[in-house]
């Protein structure tokens, strides 16, 4: 809102106070917001508040009409659902239904668009690619067992591809087409073509000068973000591998690159860096138009991403905070922190939203715990145990269903799932 707006809005409730009867408290206020104008005793502002809630009321009768089984196309809201209950489970609930091991740690991994493909990438320099329909029917397998000519038909894990000659740090699924992405210590930046199950090399390569931390398809997959080791933001068209850097260096990052995410428009696209800001850049130009220095204290911020209708971005640093940036003011509104965690965090991680943002997930690594909160009350709750031996390097939430899968240095990943209640 601008300033006038904000003018007129203390005034309603300037005027309501008075005509509630609480002179002294409106008067504080007119003195408070520098307001000189005489505010006379208003029933106002409580008749549009009616009328806002009754169209509310309103469109969430309409929208319960469609059918519960939109519920994962709904998202964070402040300016209409700040007083909604979460409809989906709440984390704690999840389990462990499946179990992949690599060879060594484990240290990348992505969801493609549509929730039904799961990639994991590892220090051994192999990735998995997991089916997650037959995760679901097979959840009796429960772990990873060797794929075998007999058992290769039904078995979750559909590809494994080779190609990197190091590390593994990010992988991420062309949007329209049956591409894996993947990103490496090695500082290749590599394409894979898994509609084959024959293939499992790269059909395609692009040679950095740095290791690869993070990449982004763009959301019609004709180009990706990387990011390195360098602090330079590098754009490369997919057909051509040709690149494009913003045109004035003082866009660019101070420090290492550690997060790429653009909207789902593709109007815009954000950055985190180990040089403590995020950036809001263009999505056609590739100019930042916005700088959130500082954003973690000076932390390391560790990842960026937007929610689902743009109006936020959820960072979490390395000093243990997750944070909800409101891009219309430019302003922390909201700052989620783990019960009893105390000093920076040793390694980067991940924070997500649930599949309808009703919640903000986050790998605690002191505790070895999930920790989660409400997105709009801020409110903690229970944590959930990972069950794993050493360190979650990696973590991501399903965009359709309740599902995560977290990556870690004990060479595992598991997929977590909320089953369905049955009676």
């Amino acid at each position: 809102m601008d300033r006038n707006m904000h003018s007129n809005l203390y005034r309603l409730i300037i005027s309501q106070l008075y005509y509630d009867g609480y002179s002294q408290m409106a008067a504080s206020l007119s003195k408070m917001v520098n307001e000189d104008r005489p505010c006379p005793p208003s029933n106002k502002l409580l008749r549009y508040v009616t009328t806002a809630y009754q169209t509310e009321n309103e469109q969430q009768e309409k929208g319960k009409s469609r059918g519960a089984n939109e519920w994962h196309t709904s998202c964070l809201d402040m300016d209409f659902d700040a007083d909604l209950l979460p409809s989906s489970p709440e984390p704690a609930l999840y389990e462990t239904i499946f179990i992949t091991a690599h060879k060594d740690v484990c240290r990348a991994c992505a969801f493609n668009n549509d929730g039904s493909l799961v990639a994991t990438g590892s220090g051994d320099a192999s990735i998995k690619i997991v089916d997650i329909d037959r995760v679901l029917s097979k959840e009796h397998m429960f772990s990873d067992v060797e794929v075998t000519q007999a058992n290769a038909e039904f078995h979750p894990v559909i590809r494994t591809l080779y190609d990197h000659v190091d590390q593994v740090n990010c992988l991420a699924f062309h949007p329209r087409e049956q591409i894996l992405a993947s990103g490496s210590k090695d500082c290749t930046l590599k394409f894979f073509d898994f509609a084959k199950s024959s293939v499992k090399r790269a059909f395609k390569t692009i040679l950095e000068v740095e290791p690869v931390r993070c990449m982004a398809f763009d959301p019609l997959g004709d180009c990706i973000l990387v990011g390195t080791e360098h602090s330079t933001l590098r754009l490369y068209v997919v057909d051509t591998l040709q690149c494009f850097v913003s045109p004035v260096p003082a866009d660019q990052h101070q420090g290492p690159i550690t997060d790429i995410q653009y909207t789902h428009t593709g109007r815009y696209f954000v950055s985190a860096s180990k040089d403590g800001s995020i950036k809001l850049w263009d999505g056609v130009s590739c100019r930042c138009v916005n700088t959130f220095q500082r954003a973690h204290d000076g932390a390391e911020v560790c990842s960026a991403v937007f929610s689902k209708n743009s109006k936020y971005i959820l960072s979490c640093g390395k000093d243990g905070v997750v944070k909800l940036w409101e891009l219309c003011t430019n302003r922390c509104l909201m700052a989620y922190t783990c019960l009893g965690t105390s000093g920076q965090s040793r390694h980067r991680i991940q924070a997500a939203f649930n599949q309808n943002e009703d919640y903000v997930l986050f790998p605690e690594q002191h505790s070895g715990c999930l920790c989660s909160w409400d997105s709009r009350t801020c409110e903690r709750k229970r944590v959930l145990p990972l069950g794993h031996t050493a360190p979650v390097r990696a973590f991501a939430h399903s965009p359709v269903q309740p599902a995560f899968i977290t990556c870690s240095d004990d060479y595992r990943a598991r997929y977590w799932y909320r089953k369905a209640i049955t009676d």
